[in-house]
């Protein structure tokens, strides 16, 4: 048996999108099981996300920490954003935002993990780069509005933030997901056997 997610659709006899926002969207299936009964499931639909693990030379990771209304906290976490086009290159996307977000670029990208954020109630798919050789971006810092406007910035060794997540004291997905992914990964085949950067995602398929 191999342990590998595989894609598969199952019958849906009826759909409609009883709300649409400005980025996302709630769609309403109507989904035939197994047994032939059908049910109705309600889910965020969303364009996908970026997200980057930016290592220092130290060793240390870039992070940001930020207001997040939903939960009502500020949380640490690692530059992301939205994947804002249909079609979009992951990769560009992940450098507009560790440039946009940090004032940082990077000369060395690689495919760290590819996640489903929630996927029993959103379609959410997120890329989480490695970033390696950093330096400070040329030019003007990015304009922030809202709550980016209120960011704090640090550069974390990685073992603090192993014990933080392993003490429940960080909590954002791809912080957690990205610390816990390049732990494993300097402990197996090293960092440089990474994925490309431009390795296939079925998830968001985009063109080079």
């Amino acid at each position: 048996m191999t342990i590998k997610d595989t894609p598969e659709e199952w019958e849906i006899r009826a759909t409609e999108t009883p709300f649409r926002g400005n980025k996302t969207s709630v769609r309403t299936d109507d989904v035939v099981m197994p047994d032939g009964s059908v049910v109705r499931r309600d889910y965020q639909v969303h364009p996908g996300s970026v997200a980057v693990l930016a290592l220092d030379d130290t060793g240390r990771v870039l992070l940001i920490r930020q207001y997040r209304h939903p939960v009502r906290q500020k949380l640490w976490e690692i530059p992301a954003g939205l994947l804002d086009v249909p079609g979009e290159n992951p990769l560009h996307a992940a450098q507009r935002e560790l440039y946009e977000e940090a004032h940082v670029k990077a000369e060395d990208w690689r495919v760290l993990t590819d996640v489903y954020t929630t996927p029993g109630g959103c379609d959410e798919a997120v890329r989480v780069f490695l970033a390696r050789d950093l330096s400070e971006a040329e030019g003007e810092r990015f304009a922030v509005e809202d709550e980016e406007t209120d960011l704090e910035y640090a550069r974390v060794p990685v073992d603090e933030l192993v014990r933080g997540v392993l003490a429940g004291e960080l909590h954002n997905n791809c912080l957690v997901v990205g610390v816990l992914s390049l732990v494993a990964a300097q402990q197996g085949e090293g960092l440089d056997a990474l994925r490309p950067a431009e390795a296939e995602w079925p998830a968001r398929p985009f063109e080079s």
